[in-house]
């Protein structure tokens, strides 16, 4: 049996739970949840023994901190294990529905167990849905330490909490879990015969282990409340055994198992055919590519940074405007989530592959790096550099510079490579789309530089 220590001070939201409920009338997820560090899996980087966090939890010092991260990756369950390990006084609140009233209660509270000393931990859940008030409202009693506290949000804390806030905080990143690490929670819970479907007789089919664990997509949660849906809907067989089948699981998932594996040559040959539909400029067929892997889970933040790649790679400055669309549906998606980010990404995709292609900045970049790893690495010529002090006007920096705005068109010819490399050429346009007017351009500068006396 697993043993639930109730320290003196905790909240009823923390004394042992078969004190509030039974815990047949709890969610897999919720009894499954790890009373300890020893019991949670995942986010290491964070919690492994011996980092700086986890000391700070068992020595009872910690420092107002922020859990960012997504859902099912474990914000709420360290917090709660942070109560049963800390000796301070345990305060939690959702910022879906608690106001300021209750944190100036709270805070109130605090203020008499401080006196009496005993520290309090407000732990704030979705602290991204307060707003600039409400954070305020807190920022004095964090400051002068009337209470620890602990934020978990899902949203970038950058953007979502206060600056002033934000500052007096530690993040700590959380990351989605790995398929092996979802994996070892839902096995866990097949076996475990206290709290989870041990006496249920579950067996789970690989196939079917495989496509729950695949569209969990990193979300502990996710995985277990469709395991035990399909679980409890599954009839024993005569030596009363629950067999779950693929198809069980896609109903529990309500989810077709697509022939997608995130992590293996699947991911891979997926996204070759996205950006090669694009660069291909068959939009019809880079919807498609792009629907497969969304529709199997994929992370829409990777399709949205192999887009932007493709702008710069395949499109460049035969339309710039591709660059901003594809970083536009990366916020998009950012900003408002998945599912509804997934037209986002449809649109973007659509753009890049009707775009004019040009390849000419891919070319040209990789052209500068051979130079740079081959060649001398001459210094800026004198005339280039910044003559910011008198040392160095004396010794020639900025000498014969010439201003171009100073000149007709805003152009004059003058040499900016180094000597070793000054008849280079790294980029020439194509003649598609925006590179059509900017090879004119450089047209026009070449025939004035030819035409200009040599200095």
């Amino acid at each position: 049996m697993r043993k639930v220590t109730k320290f003196e001070g905790q909240p009823a939201l923390f004394e042992p739970v078969a004190q509030k409920e039974t815990l047949a009338g709890m969610p897999l997820a919720a009894r499954m949840r790890p009373r300890n560090f020893e019991e949670f899996v995942g986010q290491e980087h964070i919690i492994k023994e011996g980092r700086v966090l986890r000391t700070s939890i068992e020595r009872d010092q910690l420092s107002s901190i922020i859990f960012w991260g997504p859902p099912g990756s474990g914000k709420t369950t360290l917090a709660e294990i942070i109560a049963r390990v800390t000796r301070s006084y345990f305060a939690a609140v959702s910022a879906v529905s608690a106001g300021v009233a209750d944190l100036r209660r709270i805070v109130e509270e605090a203020r008499k167990r401080r006196n009496a000393g005993q520290r309090t931990i407000l732990f704030i859940d979705e602290i991204h849905r307060f707003n600039k008030a409400q954070q305020d409202a807190i920022l004095p009693h964090v400051e002068r330490g009337i209470v620890t506290l602990i934020g978990a949000t899902t949203e970038n804390p950058s953007f979502e909490v206060n600056s002033a806030l934000l500052s007096r905080c530690r993040v700590f990143v959380l990351h989605p879990l790995t398929d092996e690490q979802v994996e070892v929670i839902v096995r866990r819970a097949l076996a475990d015969s206290e709290l989870g479907l041990g006496d249920l007789r579950v067996e789970l089919d690989e196939e079917a282990l495989r496509h729950l664990v695949n569209m969990a997509n990193g979300d502990a949660r996710v995985a277990l409340n469709a395991l035990e849906l399909a679980a409890t809907a599954a009839t024993p067989d005569d030596q009363g055994v629950r067999r779950i089948s693929l198809a069980a699981v896609e109903d529990a998932l309500q989810q077709r198992a697509l022939m997608y594996d995130k992590a293996g040559e699947g991911h891979y040959d997926t996204i070759s055919a996205l950006h090669k539909s694009i660069r291909g400029s068959d939009p019809d067929a880079a919807l498609y590519w792009l629907g497969r892997m969304l529709e199997a889970g994929e992370d829409p933040l990777y399709v949205a940074r192999r887009l932007v790649r493709a702008a710069s790679e395949d499109i460049g400055m035969a339309d710039p405007q591709a660059l901003v669309v594809a970083m536009a549906a990366q916020q998009a998606v950012h900003f408002i989530g998945m599912p509804e980010g997934n037209l986002a990404l449809a649109e973007a995709v659509v753009y890049l592959a009707t775009a004019p292609k040009s390849n000419a900045l891919y070319t040209a970049y990789t052209q500068v790096q051979e130079d740079v790893a081959q060649t001398r690495n001459e210094p800026v010529p004198l005339h280039l550099r910044n003559a910011v002090t008198r040392l160095m006007k004396g010794l020639g920096y900025g000498k014969g510079y010439k201003y171009a705005h100073n000149y007709p068109e805003h152009y004059i010819p003058q040499q900016n490579l180094p000597d070793s490399l000054k008849d280079k050429s790294y980029y020439r346009p194509g003649d598609q789309g925006f590179e059509k007017a900017i090879a004119e351009r450089l047209k026009h500068w070449r025939k004035l530089r030819e035409e200009a006396p040599e200095s």
